[in-house]
């Protein structure tokens, strides 16, 4: 059949045949390529899928690394306040050392100033 026939036939309202192309001939004969249209879409449903799970654990990922650096900021904070002199002598207080009002003396040993 010409494609002029088929157009033609298309619009004088005949019906296209279908049974000429599904039948067991033509279906054995393209099995390959069935087969290769087959594990493309597994391909494609499984790229998908991967695709929503490592989204998933990318952003559960920045959450923990936001949680961490909030943890990070906080431990500072409270590191840098406790170094604080004034906290150190409180946190001192209870052992029974004391700040210095005077200078620290300095002692030396007889024997190793040397004399000239």
């Amino acid at each position: 059949m010409s494609e002029e026939q088929k157009i033609t036939s298309s619009l004088s309202g005949e019906k296209f045949d279908w049974k000429k192309y599904f039948n067991y001939e033509n279906i054995v004969k393209n099995i390959p390529f069935i087969l290769f249209l087959s594990v493309l879409a597994v391909a494609y449903i499984y790229n998908g899928h991967y695709a929503d799970k490592l989204s998933r654990r990318i952003s559960n990922s920045e959450k923990n690394v936001k949680e961490l650096e909030y943890e990070y900021k906080t431990i500072k904070s409270e590191v840098i306040f406790r170094s604080k002199p004034t906290e150190m002598i409180k946190a001192v207080a209870p052992m029974g050392l004391k700040e210095l009002k005077a200078p620290p003396v300095v002692l030396f040993d007889s024997s190793s100033v040397n004399k000239d």
